[in-house]
Formats: structure tokens, sequence, C-alpha cells
């Protein structure tokens, strides 16, 4: 497909770089040229395809740092994966993955799946069986003995096993590896919250037996003492990073330094339903939560977009809601839309070939109406989704 697409602007990022009158030339898959109207028309071949959205914005599709495709957002998640077969349970990540395209996320990491069937979603996806945004895969989360999501299968005990998991995960396809540094709330029985898991020369070991496998590593750590080993093993990003300790918090600002010397990223996992978690938990204590998200941020750590969808009341059509926390906490809309684009691919590590409108990218890309520089509310108003340079238009690739 060939598809020349103007409008008012073009958000090429980062930082909030701008071409005011602008189009994008997308042809097969990828971005032939991003410029002026004037320029892109020079460069297009005779009887392409056009859209024009005069009052709109084209900006890089969005990315979803952290998602469980296999969790259905209910009360119970956990109850539900582990009454469905395999066949259930892909078709429902099928699902939610076309939610999360509905939506504008193009490409998104899910980070935690049974048997690996984020894998042969990832593939079908690739292949064009199925509609949804790109996917990297994490298979299962490496987890001790009854730890935290130990019903995915990744459970290690030991060195050696923790090597064999590494590998047996990247030789199902896995595109990241994630380890259960601490415990966490959605797993009945498990350690605390705060509670490390693993050592920090077990940490090492799994970020060295990835990096042999040329993979990353994404470390769930909730607790300060399970953040600060994973920072020190070198991991590629953290999840979740609320400093928790037993009864409270404590943030440490030497972690917080080695983080951001080793250009580690944070992934909040900021909950669509972070309102609601205000209401129920009280004002105080989610403002000292939420806090932490603002002086992490004012200290130089670089944050990245994700919404944890599939647990509790994560829907996968949250997104927008997940990047109003961070309009409320004062981020600038530029830096907001930069977490959820150009810096969430660096994060990822696919930053040489999306999160930015350039041309020999991806062809992942929005129109909205309106300019969210000026007002987020605009990537709620979606004209059109590319995803690899398919065309995404109510559940199917339209035709132009």
């Amino acid at each position: 497909m060939e598809l020349l697409i103007s409008a008012g602007q073009v958000l090429t990022g980062p930082g909030g770089e701008c071409i005011a009158d602008g189009a994008v030339l997308v042809s097969g898959s990828a971005i032939a040229a991003v410029g002026t109207r004037n320029e892109v028309e020079e460069v297009a071949p005779e009887g392409v395809q056009r859209a024009s959205f005069p009052q709109g914005t084209i900006l890089p599709g969005l990315i979803d740092c952290h998602v469980h495709l296999a969790f259905d957002a209910s009360p119970d998640p956990v109850g539900a994966l582990r009454e469905a077969d395999d066949l259930s349970l892909l078709l429902g990540m099928a699902g939610r993955a076309q939610q999360l395209l509905a939506v504008g996320v193009t490409t998104a990491r899910d980070l935690g799946d049974r048997g690996g069937l984020s894998v042969r979603l990832r593939d079908a996806i690739a292949a064009g069986v199925l509609h949804g945004p790109r996917i990297l895969a994490a298979t299962a989360p490496l987890t001790p003995p009854g730890g935290h999501c130990w019903f995915l299968g990744g459970e290690v005990a030991g060195q050696e096993a923790i090597r064999n998991r590494v590998r047996r995960n990247a030789e199902a396809g896995a595109d990241v590896i994630k380890v259960m540094a601490t415990g966490g709330g959605l797993t009945r029985g498990g350690p605390a919250t705060w509670q490390s898991q693993f050592t920090t020369e077990e940490l090492r070991l799994v970020v060295e037996e990835a990096h042999r496998t040329g993979l990353p590593v994404a470390a769930h750590a909730h607790g300060t003492d399970g953040i600060a080993s994973a920072v020190a093993a070198g991991v590629n990003t953290v999840e979740h990073c609320t400093w928790m300790v037993d009864g409270g918090f404590e943030m440490r600002g030497d972690v917080v330094a080695d983080l951001i010397a080793k250009e580690i990223h944070v992934c909040p996992a900021a909950s669509p339903n972070w309102r609601r978690f205000a209401e129920r938990f009280g004002k105080d204590r989610a403002e000292e939560l939420f806090g932490q998200v603002r002086w992490m941020a004012e200290q130089g750590v670089r944050l990245v977009a994700g919404t944890d969808a599939g647990v509790p009341g994560a829907m996968f059509d949250g997104f927008v809601n997940g990047l109003e926390l961070y309009e409320h906490l004062g981020f600038p809309r530029d830096r907001i839309l930069d977490m959820a684009t150009v810096e969430a691919a660096r994060a990822l590590g696919i930053d040489a070939d999306t999160g930015q409108l350039v041309a020999g990218y991806r062809a992942d890309l929005l129109v909205v109406d309106g300019d969210p520089l000026r007002d987020l509310q605009a990537l709620r108003a979606l004209r059109l989704v590319l995803a690899g340079g398919r065309l995404y238009s109510n559940g199917t690739d339209a035709n132009w």
C-alpha cells in the first residue's frame, strides 16, 4: 500500500518537534518521506492514495511498555487465566491486542504470559493473520518457587535453574527476559510486595545469561531493596519502582543516581484506573506514591509509559487515562508524548525503527483531531491508525 497522509501538523518528535502543514508518505510497511505537504507531494508517486486531515495531527504510534495480554483486567484475572485452556486464552489475548490497537497503541511489550502464547500471537500479527500492535514478548517471568506469578510457569531455584529458564525463554522466541525481583499484589500467599525474591548475585546471573543471548531484562521491583539489587545487576528496565519497605516507602538517592548513570529506564506502569486507586487508598497515600514518580522525573530518571493492562481494573483501552496521571503530576505534554513514543522505543531497544516519524522507519503512526501538545484529549479523537503499514479501522483493515 502507498498512502500520502497530510495534516495540519506532523509531530515528528522528540521534544514536541512539529512540521506545520505536513505530510507523511507510506510505502508498504515503512515511512517513505516526512516533511511539509509540498515537499512530500513532490516525491509521491502519481496516483498515490491520499488522506487529508487539515485540522489534525500526525504523530508516532503509541507504545505501551507494560501489558499482560493473558490477564483480562477482571477482579480475578489469575482465576480466569487458570481456568482457561490455551486456545480460549489465546483468543482472549488476540481480542485484547485489538483493543490496544484501537486506541492507538502500535507497539506493546507483554511482560508475562503462560506457555509462550504471546509469541504465537506476536507471530500471527506480524504475518498479517491477525490485527494488533507489534508485540515484544517476555514469555514466562522468572520467579522463585511459590513466588510472584509462579502460575505462569517460570519458577526457578538455584543458579542452574536460572540459566536454563533464561535459555528456554530465549529458545521459545522471547524478545525480553522478565524477572520478578520482588513480590507482588496479584499473587495470593506469595511474598509481600516489598520483599526481595532474588539476591543481587542471582539477578546478575539473569542479566548475564539474558545479555549473552542478546535479550534485555525487565525487572518487576516494588521493594526498595529489590530495586537496588536490580539496578546493581544492570537490568535494562525497572517496572513499577515504588520504593516500598515494610510499613511504608524509602526512596534512595544513591540508587537513583545509579539508575541515571546506567541509563536504566523506569516504567511506573501507571494503571489507567489510577483515580480509583486514589479514592480507595486515600488522597495522602496516593499522593505519596504518585509523588515518587514526580521525584524520579525531577532527578533525571528516564521514565516511560506503560499501563500494566490486564491486572484488576487496568483495561486495555485506557492508555490515555494512564498518560493523564503524568499531566496530573505536572509533566509537560511534550515529555508525556515522548514517554509514550521515542523514549519508550529507546527503552525497549527498538528506537532504530519506531518511536519517531522518520523516513525508513516502520509505518507506525496515528492521526488525531486537534493538537495533543495543547490537550492530551486529542489522543482520544483518533482518525487513523497505521501499525507496520497496515491500516486499522473499526477492527479491520480499511481499503483506500
